[in-house]
C-alpha cells in the first residue's frame, strides 16, 4: 500500500532535522579543529578559507587511507613519524 502523502511530509521533516542536528555536529566538529590550529586568530577573507578548505578536502580524498592509530598498535605499534600526514616533514629537525 502507498504511503499517504502526510506521512511522507512527516518522514521529510525528520530527515531534514536529522540533517542539520547532523551538519550541526560536523561544523562544531571542524570548527574546534580549526580554532585549536589557530584559524581563529587569523584575517582571511572567507573565500580564500573556503578555498584552502577545498584543496585540503581534495588532498585527503586522494591520499591513500592510512589505518587508524589501534589498528596499527594492534599490528605491532606505530612511531610518531608514521602518524604523520602525507607530504608532512619527517626526520630529524635540527636549529642552525
Amino acid at each position: 500500500m502507498k504511503k499517504p502523502s502526510a506521512k511522507i511530509r512527516e518522514e521529510i521533516a525528520r530527515l531534514q532535522d536529522q540533517l542539520k542536528q547532523a551538519e550541526t555536529r560536523e561544523a562544531e566538529r571542524i570548527g574546534r579543529i580549526a580554532l585549536k590550529a589557530g584559524l581563529g586568530d587569523l584575517e582571511v577573507e572567507e573565500t580564500d578559507l573556503q578555498a584552502a578548505f577545498e584543496d585540503l578536502a581534495k588532498r585527503f580524498r586522494a591520499a591513500k587511507p592510512a589505518p587508524n592509530l589501534r589498528e596499527k598498535r594492534a599490528a605491532g605499534g606505530a612511531s610518531s613519524d608514521t602518524l604523520l600526514a602525507p607530504g608532512a616533514a619527517q626526520g630529524n629537525v635540527s636549529e642552525a
